[in-house]
């Protein structure tokens, strides 16, 4: 059986979020005592808390939604690119990583974003012409592991929408420490949401 690597972010009280969104929270609602035979949870969260998808809808009033998402996207195969180090990510960085045509997936590797539990002040980001040039490439889905594709003070997302105007698909928030670079299965499904902007996702990497 090949190896799963699992590259999720724990879900916690303590799991850090973007400043001033929801605080995730989970807690049991209905016990065994009062049940008489199960217990039963209830969670708050943010759609974009942990690892998470964004949906178009997200930066984009026209864009489509979580449900309207087709699932092909996450499930591709995908490589690993080592930028540890890096403040700005450039397309010479990932190019040599794309030799095999069918890859689909690009997932940035910085190591930057080490606790989980604090919120960055800064990350790394990726060149503006970088999203263009992965097009090309035919690469249809990028993921990070740092909470956004933009920097953290952004306003205008153009990463973000640069990325939309070649319709490549944002994967956030992975983890990738343990993670080496190379070529994987990608898993990432988000939750069937109904008009959703973005949906937590269960990520893991399988051997290839």
């Amino acid at each position: 059986m090949k190896k799963i690597i699992d590259i999720s972010m724990e879900l916690s009280r303590e799991t850090a979020v973007w400043p001033g969104d929801t605080l995730f929270q989970y807690e049991v609602a209905w016990d065994i005592e009062e049940s008489g035979s199960v217990n039963v949870g209830k969670i708050e969260s943010s759609t974009h808390m942990g690892t998470h998808i964004d949906a178009p809808f997200h930066y984009d009033q026209k864009g489509k939604k979580v449900d309207e998402l087709s699932l092909d996207r996450y499930i591709s195969k995908a490589v690993v690119v080592d930028c540890q180090g890096k403040e700005n990510i450039a397309a010479d960085d990932i190019l040599p990583y794309i030799t095999d045509p069918d890859i689909r997936s690009v997932l940035i590797k910085t190591n930057f974003w080490k606790d989980r539990k604090q919120f960055p002040q800064t990350i790394p980001v990726m060149d503006k012409n970088v999203p263009g040039i992965m097009a090309e490439k035919n690469i249809n889905l990028v993921g990070v592991d740092l909470p956004s594709v933009d920097s953290i003070d952004s306003k205008e997302l153009k990463n973000h929408l640069e990325l939309h105007r070649h319709d490549i698909w944002i994967l956030e928030g992975i983890e990738l420490k343990d993670v080496s670079e190379g070529v994987y299965e990608l898993i990432a499904l988000p939750l069937k949401i109904a008009g959703a902007d973005g949906s937590p996702v269960r990520a893991v990497l399988r051997e290839v």
